[in-house]
C-alpha cells in the first residue's frame, strides 16, 4: 500500500545536519505544517537554475522537475555539504505565504527576514508533518514523509520524537531544557512513512505538548525547530460509521450516519455528494446533525456520498472521509418503500413513475392491492406534478399468503403495472400481559404469549416497563423513560418475567415493543400494581370431622400469614372415592375460621379443600388447601345389659294381661373406632 493511505504528513531528509535554537518554541499548532531548511549566509535563489527569475511566479508550473533533476544529478550541491552544516528552518502553514527563517547565531534569538515559502518548497530540505489526538483522547500521533520523490531514499531511516508534557496546563509555558525530553522511537515503513505515538493522560490534555524530531538516515541527524502544541485543540475523530441512504416520505433523498459516542464533544460534519441523472450536480455541505436532506429526487439517478467530522466548537481537525456510499433510485420511487404498523391505523405510500425516460404525471396514476384489488380512487391525492399518494384506512392485519408475509402495493399508469411494489406489514399487537405476586410478597411473575405476531419474520419482542412511584394513573401510556425485563420461553408457549424486589404499592406500566429492521410497534400498555395482584397461600391446618352430638361435617382452618388484607374463603367438600363430586360452600366472612354443613350420611368418609382470596375481590384465588379426611364413628354394643324386673297383671275375664318393666340406670359407653 502507498505512503498516501496510511500517512497524513510528508517529510523530506536529505544529508544534511539541522540544527535549531531550542530557547523557543514555534506557537504554531503543529497539526499540519512544513518545515523548509536553507543553508546559513546562502539566499533562498542558490539553487534556482540560470535564466530562472527570484520572483516567486515564474516558479510555478515548471520549476519542480528541473529541481528534481538537480537533486538526482551527481556532483550537486549537497553533494559537498558536510555533516556540521547548520540549515536555518522555518515553520510554514497553509495559512500563511511567508515564514521566518532562524538564524543559528551564537544567542539563537536572530530572524533574517521573511522569504515567499514558495521559494522553500523548492530549495533546501522541505518536510510536511502531521499530528493529531486519536478520537480516544488517549494517543498523540505524528505522520512524517518526505515531501520529493528524489535521490537518498535507501538509507536506513531512524525517527525519535523528542517531548515534555508539564505537570499542570500553563498559559505562557516556559521553553523546557533539552534533558528534561522523553524520547519516542517511531515507526518507519518501508516506503519512508514514520508514525510517532505519544500516550497523553486525561488529566494533561490541556496542557502544553512542546516536542522537536530526529531524523537519522546515512549516519547523518536531521533536528525540527521546537514545536509546542495542546493536544485537546488538535483532536481528529474517527471517519463516520453508518452511512445511510433512503427516499423519505416527502420523497427527499436522506443521507444519514452515526455520531462518535467517544468525544467528549459536538461535531459537525461535511457532506460531499454527487448525483448522476438527466444532468450532474455536485455539492458539499457543513451540518451539525447526524443527517443531510437532498430535494428533487428524481427516479433512475445515482448519488455517491462521503462524509468526514470536526469539532463543533473549538479547534479540532476534520476525520477522514468516510467509506463513499453509492445509492440508485429505481424506475418507481416508492416512499416509503416498506411500512409496518398496527391493527386498525392509517398509512400512505407516495411514488414517482417514470415510463421510458418520461415521468408520468400524477394525474395519470392508479393504485392496487396485491394486482387483484383496485384501491378506490377517492383515497387517491395529488401531491404535485410528479408526486402521487394514496392513504390506506383502518387497516387489518395481514394474512399470511403462502411465503409473503405483506400486502403489495402496485403504483401503477393507466395502461400497465411496473413490477415493483411497496410492502406493507399490518400487525395485532395486542398482547395480554397477566400478573402475579407470590404469597410471600416479594415477587410478581408476569406472563405473555406471542402467538398473535408470529408471522413477522425477523422481529425480537421486549417488555418494557416504567415504575411510577404510587399506584397506577387511569389512562396507563407507553413512557419515553422505561426499562427492558429479561423474559423466558418457558414449555407452554409463553414468555415469563419475573420482578423481584418489588414494590408493592408502585404502578409497574408494561408493554410488548416488536422490534423490526422497518421500525418498533407497541402493544396496548397495561398497569398493575403488585399489592392488588396478589395470589395468596392456601389456607393451613384444614381439619374435617362429623360432629357426634349434631351430626354435622365440621371443616376448621388457618388463615395465612400474608396478606394482610380481610380474606374471604372457598370450601369444596364430597364423598371420598376416585372421581370426587364437589359441592361448593362460601364464607364471607373475614374472621371465620371454620364452618359446618350437613351430610347425609354420617358413616361415610367425606374429603375437604379450602382456598381463599382478597375479599374485596382483588388479586386471585390461592391453590386448594391440602386434603383433608373425615373419620367415621362407631357406637360399640355394651356387653352387659342393664339390671330389670317385671310386674305381671292378669285378668282372664277380660282376657288381658299387663307387664310393667322396671330397670336399673346403666351408663353406656360409645368407643370411636376407624373404619378400614
Amino acid at each position: 500500500m502507498t505512503c498516501q493511505k496510511f500517512c497524513m504528513a510528508l517529510l523530506q531528509w536529505e544529508f544534511i545536519y539541522v540544527i535549531s535554537a531550542f530557547n523557543l518554541a514555534y506557537p504554531s499548532t503543529p497539526w499540519r505544517f512544513k518545515l523548509f531548511c536553507m543553508p546559513p549566509n546562502t539566499t533562498y535563489d542558490f539553487l534556482l537554475p540560470a535564466g530562472i527569475s527570484k520572483n516567486t511566479s515564474n516558479l510555478n508550473g515548471y520549476y519542480e522537475p528541473l529541481l528534481e533533476a538537480k537533486f538526482n544529478s551527481s556532483g550537486t550541491y549537497y553533494s559537498n555539504l558536510t555533516s556540521k552544516t547548520t540549515f536555518h528552518c522555518c515553520i510554514w502553514s497553509e495559512e500563511n505565504e511567508n515564514c521566518s527563517v532562524q538564524a543559528d547565531n551564537i544567542e539563537g534569538k536572530a530572524f533574517v527576514s521573511p522569504v515567499n515559502s514558495l521559494v522553500f518548497q523548492q530549495i533546501g530540505a522541505n518536510w510536511n508533518i502531521q499530528c493529531w489526538m486519536k478520537e480516544d483522547l488517549e494517543l498523540f500521533i505524528c505522520y512524517i514523509e518526505p515531501l520529493f520523490k528524489n535521490s537518498f531514499k535507501n538509507y536506513d531511516l531512524k525517527v525519535h520524537l523528542l517531548y515534555v508534557l508539564p505537570e499542570v496546563s500553563e498559559e505562557s509555558p516556559l521553553v523546557p531544557q533539552k534533558g528534561s525530553f522523553r524520547l519516542v522511537q517511531c515507526n518507519c515503513s518501508a516506503h519512508k512513512c514514520c508514525e510517532c505515538h505519544v500516550s497523553v493522560p486525561a488529566a494533561k490534555l490541556n496542557c502544553t505538548l512542546s516536542m522537536y524530531l530526529k531524523i537519522t538516515s546515512g549516519g547523518v541527524v536531521f533536528q525540527s525547530p521546537l514545536m509546542s502544541v495542546q493536544p485537546i485543540t488538535i483532536v481528529k475523530p474517527d471517519p463516520p460509521l453508518g452511512l445511510h441512504m433512503e427516499i423519505t416520505d416527502s420523497g427527499d433523498l436522506k443521507i444519514s450516519w452515526s455520531s462518535s459516542t467517544s468525544v467528549p464533544f459536538q461535531l459537525q460534519y461535511e457532506v460531499k455528494y454527487s448525483e448522476n441523472s438527466t444532468s450532474m450536480r455536485e455539492a458539499d455541505e457543513i451540518v451539525s446533525a447526524t443527517s443531510l436532506l437532498i430535494d428533487s429526487v428524481l427516479p433512475g439517478s445515482s448519488y455517491e456520498v462521503q462524509v468526514r467530522g470536526k469539532r463543533l466548537d473549538g479547534p479540532g481537525i476534520w476525520s477522514d472521509w468516510s467509506t463513499p456510499l453509492t445509492f440508485t433510485t429505481q424506475d418507481v420511487i416508492y416512499f416509503p418503500p416498506k411500512i409496518l404498523t398496527s391493527v386498525g391505523s392509517n398509512v400512505s405510500f407516495h411514488c414517482i413513475y417514470k415510463d421510458e425516460n418520461k415521468i408520468v404525471s400524477s394525474k395519470n396514476i392508479v393504485w392496487w392491492m396485491n394486482l387483484a384489488k383496485k384501491i378506490p380512487e377517492s383515497q387517491y391525492n395529488i401531491v404535485g406534478d410528479r408526486v402521487s399518494k394514496v392513504t390506506l384506512p383502518s387497516l387489518n392485519a395481514t394474512r399470511l399468503r403462502g411465503k409473503f408475509t405483506y400486502d403489495a402495493v402496485y403504483c401503477c399508469n393507466e395502461h400497465e403495472c411496473h413490477h415493483r411494489y411497496a410492502e406493507l406489514y399490518v400487525v395485532d399487537v395486542n398482547i395480554n400481559i397477566l400478573c402475579e405476586t407470590d404469597g410471600y410478597l416479594t415477587k410478581m411473575t408476569c406472563r405473555w404469549s406471542p402467538n398473535a405476531i408470529q408471522s413477522l419474520t425477523g422481529s425480537t419482542l421486549q417488555l418494557r416497563y416504567h415504575r411510577s412511584s404510587l399506584y397506577c394513573s387511569d389512562v396507563p401510556s407507553i413512557h419515553t423513560t422505561s426499562e427492558p425485563k429479561d423474559c423466558h420461553l418457558q414449555r407452554d408457549g409463553f414468555y415469563e418475567c419475573i420482578f423481584q424486589p418489588i414494590f408493592l404499592l408502585s404502578g409497574y406500566t408494561m408493554w410488548i415493543r416488536i422490534n423490526h429492521s422497518l421500525g418498533s410497534l407497541d402493544s396496548p400498555p397495561t398497569c398493575v400494581v403488585p399489592d392488588s395482584m396478589v395470589k395468596p397461600l392456601p389456607p393451613s391446618s384444614v381439619k374435617a370431622e362429623i360432629t357426634a352430638k349434631i351430626g354435622l361435617l365440621k371443616i376448621s382452618w388457618k388463615k395465612p400469614i400474608f396478606p394482610e388484607n380481610n380474606l374471604q374463603f372457598q370450601i369444596r367438600y364430597g364423598l371420598n372415592g376416585k372421581e370426587i363430586q364437589w359441592k361448593m360452600h362460601e364464607v364471607y366472612d373475614a374472621k371465620s375460621k371454620s364452618v359446618s354443613l350437613p351430610v347425609p350420611d354420617l358413616c361415610a368418609v367425606y374429603a375437604a379443600q379450602v382456598r381463599c382470596k382478597r375479599l374485596d375481590g382483588l388479586g386471585y384465588w390461592s391453590n386448594w388447601s391440602t386434603p383433608a379426611y373425615t373419620v367415621v364413628m362407631d357406637v360399640k354394643v355394651p356387653i352387659k345389659g342393664p339390671e330389670f324386673w317385671r310386674i305381671i297383671h292378669e285378668d282372664s275375664t277380660k282376657k288381658e294381661r299387663n307387664v310393667t318393666l322396671l330397670w336399673k340406670v346403666f351408663l353406656l359407653f360409645y368407643v370411636i373406632l376407624h373404619c378400614s
